[in-house]
């Protein structure tokens, strides 16, 4: 699963990576080592009309279309922030959305607690990201909650599959990592093939390249924020890395 990740990208950094053309949020967001679910994040979609890359600013965890007012749908969102693989052509939630409205999550990186089922102290949290500097681009899926009485919330939930590789010794789910070879056919609104949309979902090399180091439990707190969250430390016997 992926519930905590670090953003800290300004715009202009963003832009350059995804190659933004498009609309840029006029509010840049703060940068942020802990971010949590139902916060504002960032995610880079196509236009539907101008087919432009663009930057948007979205609500961490999927409303459906079907809330009936401002309370529900804010509450329904810690249940929907990722949507599995295996299921999303499925599940009401997220359906429409996975065939319609996809798009990708920067982040520096995202946040694993250990299970018991591995080798490491449970809840034992870890740090995954890409040794490049480079944001990972999460495979996520997004929609438009409109209330009667008119406010409007746009949301996202990010797409999580079985851990492979070694990250499998630290939790049983990960997001879904999207190479940039991916992207252009993921963001085009007009790519519905539900098989072709899968397979973008699937390969083997998902871990390849990915830095994993144990964190402190500071994380634990969505109270604590920066750098600081991200160094690695050492963990004692028999608890090593890899």
């Amino acid at each position: 699963m992926c519930g905590r990740f670090a953003q800290s990208k300004t715009e202009g950094s963003l832009i350059e990576q995804y190659g933004i053309t498009g609309a840029v949020p006029t509010s840049p967001l703060p940068a942020s080592w802990n971010i949590a679910p139902t916060r504002d994040i960032y995610i880079v979609r196509e236009d539907q009309q101008s087919h432009a890359r663009e930057l948007a600013t979205v609500s961490w965890g999927l409303i459906g279309s079907w809330q009936k007012d401002l309370a529900s749908a804010r509450a329904s969102q810690s249940h929907a922030i990722n949507a599995r693989s295996e299921s999303v052509f499925e599940k009401p939630t997220f359906r429409d959305a996975v065939r319609k409205r996809r798009c990708l999550v920067p982040a520096d990186g995202y946040y694993e607690w250990a299970t018991a089922l591995g080798p490491y102290r449970p809840k034992q949290p870890f740090y995954i990201s890409s040794p490049d500097g480079h944001s990972l681009s999460f495979a996520g899926i997004w929609n438009e909650w409109v209330w009667p009485k008119g406010q409007v919330i746009q949301s996202v939930a990010i797409i999580t599959c079985d851990s492979v590789g070694q990250l499998e010794t630290i939790h049983s789910r990960m997001p879904i990592i999207l190479p940039k070879d991916r992207w252009e056919f993921w963001l085009d609104p007009a790519a519905q093939d539900a098989d072709h949309v899968r397979k973008l979902m699937e390969y083997s090399d998902l871990y390849e390249g990915l830095s994993v180091h144990a964190v402190s439990t500071t994380v634990n707190s969505v109270a604590h924020d920066g750098p600081e969250l991200i160094r690695p430390i050492t963990l004692g016997e028999p608890q090593t890395l890899f």
